[in-house]
Parts: structure tokens; sequence; C-alpha cells
């Protein structure tokens, strides 16, 4: 199989918001916690952790955020047209971008290394072997 080339075009459904992931992410996740499976419309979300130095975003952009368990703020930016979340942010941590990986063009970086929030999966998935799991946010 050939070897990820950086950059990675990606988008929207509707194609007003578009983006270059510029090199590997951190690490990429699947998140088993109840507003991920909201957001997913499924058994989780997934989420590449990304520097901000790392991505360029082209388009305009919509932000949301709500209060998370913690306590911290979870930002979200998507799309105003489609609604297609493109990343979400935490203004505690800034300059890390949680990105939305699904709508790459080349989807073979999303490979979660880490589970969490595991104590809300949905019974019926079963978790691979070999990737760090979770109960909750580490």
């Amino acid at each position: 199989m050939n070897a990820i080339q950086y950059p990675i075009s990606g988008s929207c459904q509707c194609g007003s918001v578009s983006y270059q992931l510029l090199a590997q992410p951190q690490a990429v996740m699947a998140c088993h916690c109840r507003e991920c499976q909201k957001l997913s419309t499924s058994a989780f979300s997934i989420t590449a952790i990304v520097h901000e130095q790392d991505i360029r975003f082209s388009g305009p952009l919509t932000h949301w955020s709500r209060v998370a368990d913690s306590g911290n703020i979870n930002g979200a930016a998507f799309c105003p047209t489609c609604g297609n979340r493109i990343y979400h942010y935490s203004p505690a941590q800034p300059g890390i971008i949680k990105l939305k990986p699904s709508n790459l063009d080349d989807t073979r970086v999303i490979k979660p290394t880490r589970h969490v929030w595991v104590s809300e999966k949905q019974d019926w998935y079963q978790i691979p072997p070999g990737v760090e799991v979770f109960d909750y946010q580490p």
C-alpha cells in the first residue's frame, strides 16, 4: 500500500468549506460518549488531533459551543450551508484542532489508536485489540 502523502484535502458535503491537512495527526481517537453518538448518529465519533499550524481552512465556518461534563467549553466549527462538522476546539487548549477527519479525500489516516468514554459505548460494538481504552476522557 502507498504511504499517505501530505497535504491531504478535505471538504464538507456541499464543498463550501475545504481544507488542507499538512501533516500527520498527533493522535486519532474514537469517542463513545453519548454526545458524540448524537453528533455522528452512530456508535462513536472519530477525531484527529492536529496542531493549528498543520491545517489550512478555506470558506465560511459557523461556530457553536456547549459546556462539557468536565466544565470545559467544547466548541464546534461547521459549514453554514450543509451543516457538516469540520472540527472541534477548546479555548482551554489553544493551537489544537480536533478535526472530524471523515471528510478527508484520503481516509487512510483514520485509524483510531485510542477509544475514550467506553463507559458509554454501545454494547454491540467490539473495540479492536491493540488500542488504548479509557472509560472516560483521559
